[in-house]
């Protein structure tokens, strides 16, 4: 295997002896980059700047107003500008030819899109640049876009605000008459069912605990009465006595006691001993009744009945009514809760409504959020694609890589024996090495020819270089010889002289 040194030195040799090769070569290489990039389609970008800025006025009356915020602005700025309304408008006021069919209009409106870029350069900056083989298109292009973008936000705010207006008008009249509407139920309701919901349940309650005591005690009394009226009798007859005083013992009984109770189980059974002495002698006992007391009696009994069978009719009415006051108020209830919410509904209505027209008169007036142009797109003079100094530099690198390259390959697949190294590595047994002869003549001949060469060479890389130093200092020569050359006129003339 050869060592580093003397693969170089290889390489060395191989370069010097191919020297006029490896310069045309690298020359060619040159020029063809050179050429390449001259020929290559110029671009020109144009760029504006635009400044969102927030009007003192927003600030003063936020919270009354609605405005969209400046971060949702950005968040869909690049969306809206490269949006296929927007260019079309753009082609449109600019008088460009849009495409003769759907497909070629989209193509074009997608080679706009790549070419439209956007940048935020901070949280209200953004630019918006656009590349064109045509200066004067770009500028004008960017401007229109930036006009019209600018023109459609402000009008689109408008119209919001003008529609946002409107709808609350509608739905303010509509929340209106729902309002309206509740009130007079709950009017109708109140006239209806008032006298049951102005009703206090515990009072009531109280008033039927009332009219139950009372008529217990009628009760207790029209049993006492009915008791006495088969008791009435004459002054001094025992038996009458004996029987009144147990119905009244018996009666006693029975309020604090139940018929089980021993002493009220003796008392009955005293009754009833008397009540069977009083039937022995009712022949007898029939002539000592009080016609008068009997008939009094009779009619304490009749009113008592009376009343105890008005108090339960007014204890029934009153216990339906205690069961009808919850459903009446919850009745009332549902229907206030209704008029409630609509209430509030049309009150925010209302609120936003007056925000609204105070946002309609801020956009009306431009008063929100303004856009400022501070750089509006000038005529680009400097192409920024492509960059000439770049490619040729590359072309220089280029020639003298890809020339020794070109050298190294053609050596390489040349077959013929160049060293002793190669035969002896064949197994060959080498006699001896006749060195190469050379004609004095013809060596100088070949000199002569090779600085030539090479002092061509010079010159034409030297012309080479004049077209980096102009593209270096900025000088637009070349541009004006190529904007001469594509005019229409020199067209013609080219192809005339070829014909």
């Amino acid at each position: 295997m050869q060592s580093p040194e003397t693969e170089y030195k290889k390489y060395l040799q191989l370069l010097i002896s191919n020297k006029e090769r490896f310069v045309v070569i690298a020359l060619l290489l040159m020029t063809v980059a050179f050429v390449v990039s001259f020929v290559v389609p110029r671009k020109y970008q144009a760029t504006s700047t635009v400044f969102i800025e927030k009007n003192v006025i927003s600030e003063l009356v936020k919270g009354i107003t609605v405005t969209p915020s400046m971060e949702d602005t950005i968040n869909v700025l690049t969306y809206e500008i490269t949006s296929r309304t927007l260019l079309t408008k753009v082609m449109a006021n600019l008088d460009l030819d849009l495409g003769k069919n759907d497909s070629e209009t989209e193509e074009l409106i997608k080679q706009l899109q790549q070419s439209t870029k956007v940048k935020v350069k901070d949280k209200n900056l953004f630019t918006i640049s656009f590349t064109h083989t045509n200066p004067r298109i770009a500028r004008d292009y960017v401007n229109t876009l930036v006009r019209l973008y600018i023109e459609g936000n402000i009008s689109s705010k408008r119209g919001e605000s003008y529609d946002a207006t409107k709808f609350l008008a509608e739905q303010i009249d509509t929340f209106n008459a729902k309002l309206q509407k509740a009130e007079n139920e709950v009017n109708a309701y109140k006239r209806d069912k008032g006298g049951i919901i102005a009703i206090d349940e515990g009072k009531l309650f109280e008033e039927i605990n009332l009219a139950q005591q009372k008529l217990y005690d009628l009760e207790l009394r029209r049993r006492q009465l009915e008791g006495m009226r088969q008791i009435t009798k004459r002054t001094g007859d025992p038996l009458q006595s004996r029987l009144a005083g147990l119905q009244k013992r018996l009666d006693e009984l029975l309020v604090e006691y139940t018929e089980s109770f021993p002493e009220v189980v003796k008392v009955k059974g005293d009754l009833e001993t008397v009540k069977a002495q009083m039937s022995a002698r009712r022949g007898q006992q029939s002539q000592s009744l009080d016609p008068a007391e009997l008939a009094k009696i009779e009619s304490e009994i009749s009113a008592i009945k009376i009343t105890e069978n008005g108090l339960r009719r007014y204890i029934d009415t009153n216990r339906a009514l205690l069961q009808t006051i919850p459903s009446a108020k919850a009745g009332l209830e549902k229907l206030e809760l209704e008029k409630k919410n609509q209430k509030n509904i049309y009150d925010q209505l209302f609120a936003r409504h007056g925000q609204s027209e105070v946002s309609k008169q801020m956009e009306v007036q431009d008063k929100s959020t303004t856009f400022r142009v501070v750089d509006p797109a000038l005529l680009p003079v400097k192409p920024s694609s492509p960059d000439r100094l770049k490619l040729m530099l590359l072309g220089m690198v280029g020639g003298v890589a890809g020339s020794f390259a070109l050298l190294f390959l053609v050596d390489h697949l040349n077959n013929t024996v160049k060293e002793v190294e190669f035969v002896k590595g064949l197994g060959v047994l080498v006699l001896a090495v006749i060195p190469r002869l050379h004609d004095p003549e013809v060596e100088a001949k070949r000199r002569r020819r090779s600085r030539l060469i090479l002092g061509c060479a010079l010159v034409y890389f030297l012309v080479l270089m004049v077209f980096p130093g102009m593209e270096l200092l900025g000088l637009p020569y070349m541009d004006k010889v190529l904007d001469l050359l594509s005019a229409p006129e020199a067209r013609l003339r080219i192809k005339g002289l070829l014909q």
